[in-house]
């Protein structure tokens, strides 16, 4: 399936397209509102999307409750340290917001219950974390393409991986046998000081040693000193391994977006989680 578009409305950054059906307002120019909602809406329609996305600042919150958006997650000081963040959805098929809300509680609860856990990781023998170059984008699309069967962004082609470290975001990798074997990307807004942790992806032969852990610590560190104030993650709601990894790392649960992503197939819901970077 073709990736969705991403493109502009006003001032903000908007991707869209059937392959996640839905709008997902990624950044937003304050300065578009109100009249960006009555294009999103409108988009919607003209389109069939079943759902509308924003990442928005708490100043704003309220222009978009009335018209119809709810909270889903909430990420405290996701603007520069300063301005709360509200992941806001809003629904036009109300049979896009139905999840099994029992078995997402108890993927958060399991991994809550880790929080604070002390493990120590060490990659197999053999094994490296680096920061990727762009020679190691085909390696890097070929895992993703191995792992995912879709995804919300087109990370299958090593050509958009190549292109997109030229800009905002940064691969991590674990090499091991001749092969990348893992990886990772840490999506910057450098506007906003916060940093997408995400991309998480393992070899299946390779899983069980903490490699995702392994790639976090080295992704923090990098992002400290890269100016980022906040860290975050949309994580697939019910992978325990995934979850627990943030938990134990020190990230806390923010909320959950409902049948938010096209991912391995399947619309899935996401778990967000976040962790401060710097210390006030």
């Amino acid at each position: 399936m073709t990736a969705d578009t991403i493109t502009s409305i006003g001032g903000s950054v908007v991707q869209h397209g059937p392959c996640n059906n839905r709008i997902y307002v990624i950044r937003l120019s304050p300065g578009d509102l109100p009249g960006i909602l009555d294009r999103l809406d409108a988009m919607a329609r003209e389109k069939g999307y079943a759902k509308i996305f924003a990442k928005v600042p708490a100043s704003v919150r309220e222009l978009f409750l009335a018209r119809g958006y709810r909270t889903e997650a909430c990420v405290p000081g996701f603007f520069s340290g300063r301005e709360d963040g509200h992941f806001m959805a809003a629904y036009p098929d109300p049979a896009r917001s139905r999840a099994d809300d029992a078995a997402i509680r108890e993927v958060v609860a399991s991994a809550r219950s880790t929080a604070g856990e002390r493990r120590l990781f060490a990659p197999p023998p053999g094994c490296r974390v680096d920061a990727a170059a762009p020679e190691d984008a085909p390696g890097i699309a070929a895992l993703y393409r191995e792992v995912f069967e879709t995804y919300p962004f087109p990370i299958h082609d090593a050509g958009y991986i190549a292109r997109t470290m030229e800009g905002h975001i940064r691969y991590f990798c674990i090499r091991g046998e001749g092969q990348i074997v893992a990886a990772a990307s840490a999506e910057m807004d450098v506007r906003a000081e916060n940093v997408e942790m995400t991309d998480f992806a393992t070899l299946p032969e390779f899983r069980g040693y903490g490699l995702s852990r392994l790639l976090l610590q080295r992704m923090e560190e990098s992002m400290r000193d890269a100016g980022m104030q906040v860290a975050y993650t949309i994580a697939r709601a019910l992978s325990f391994p995934i979850n627990r990894t943030f938990a134990r790392a020190g990230y806390a649960y923010a909320g959950t977006l409902l049948n938010n992503t096209n991912i391995c197939g399947s619309f899935e819901s996401m778990n967000v989680w976040y962790k401060p970077l710097v210390h006030r």
